[in-house]
């Protein structure tokens, strides 16, 4: 079965619904689908939410179908843009990414080709978060500041001092913060993998702060774990409110998720004395040398193996 860190529902109906209507069958069998066909058709299909993995599902899938394929409500996140980069010049024949509509006409093959792949933007948008809480001035390189705008309008709200170039952003620490609210939303919006490493940031910014999340409902966990550091977070979901202002403390904490983890690193880099975060291996699935960079920046920071 489809898995990934532990969100609130996440169904992937979507995805099979593209597959049923391009031709396919679809059978669930002890614990696993079967996706089986003949061959697929073109067709028009419209996807009931905006979803990047469905869209990007379909959209490959549509290569190889005979004629026309139309996905309508598509995702429109910059990762979808570089699968179908990708595809066209592998041979495919894709329009139109990167808006609600995408056009596919099937091929009957494809060939190799060199291929970059953009810059992860959530990875460079925790970094600027950490900086903008702990450092005293970083630049971050080989980015595209146009995918991070929602985050970067967001910090200089709070007071950071940001300076955006091409492909780079310096950002200078010291400033006092202030509170700010965040709404998630699909790209271009604020996106829903940053608003936990944020949340962090939010706790010793002055004021009240809010979060309301919009694409998992249930991304929340990390806030018991900074409450037991000191700050003042209320969940009512879809929202949290954070009291900031407070000082943080090291202690055990748990990194319940990939993104709960980067805003326990966010946390403990602020907070007075050592924190334990158990549960790295979340960490490590999104973020690569996380702990060799922040040292390199002059960060206090070590793996201990417990036995």
């Amino acid at each position: 079965m489809p898995g990934g860190c532990d969100l609130g529902p996440r169904p992937i109906d979507i995805h099979l619904k593209g597959f049923e209507a391009l031709g396919a069958t679809v059978n669930y069998e002890k614990g696993c689908y079967h996706i089986k066909a003949d061959k697929l058709v073109g067709t028009k299909f419209y996807s009931d939410i905006s979803s990047v993995g469905a869209t990007i599902n379909i959209m490959m899938a549509a290569v190889y179908a005979e004629g026309r394929t139309t996905i309508e409500n598509a995702a429109k996140e910059p990762e979808v843009i570089d699968v179908a980069t990708l595809l066209n010049k592998m041979g495919a024949k894709v329009r139109g990414a990167g808006t609600s509509i995408i056009t596919i006409d099937g091929v009957e093959n494809l060939g190799g080709c060199f291929h970059e792949i953009i810059p992860d933007r959530i990875e460079a948008g925790t970094y600027m978060v950490i900086a903008a809480a702990a450092a005293e001035e970083v630049r971050i390189e080989n980015i595209i500041p146009q995918h991070l705008e929602a985050l970067i309008s967001k910090l200089s709200d709070m007071g950071v001092d940001i300076e955006v170039g091409l492909d780079y952003a310096v950002i200078r620490g010291g400033n006092e913060l202030k509170a700010v609210n965040v709404k998630t939303t699909p790209y271009p919006g604020f996106p829903t993998d940053l608003q936990q490493p944020l949340t962090s940031l939010m706790c010793v910014a002055k004021g009240m702060s809010k979060v309301t999340e919009t694409i998992y409902v249930s991304r929340f966990k990390h806030c018991d774990q900074l409450n037991k550091m000191g700050a003042n977070i209320s969940v009512s979901i879809p929202s949290s409110t954070i009291i900031g202002g407070c000082k943080l403390e090291g202690t055990d904490v748990e990194a319940t998720d990939l993104r709960c983890g980067a805003a326990l690193i966010v946390a403990g880099l602020i907070a007075d004395g050592v924190t334990t975060i158990d549960g790295v291996f979340h960490i490590d699935r999104g973020y690569d040398d996380l702990q060799g960079k922040l040292t390199a920046l002059g960060a206090k920071i070590w793996r201990e193996t417990v036995e």
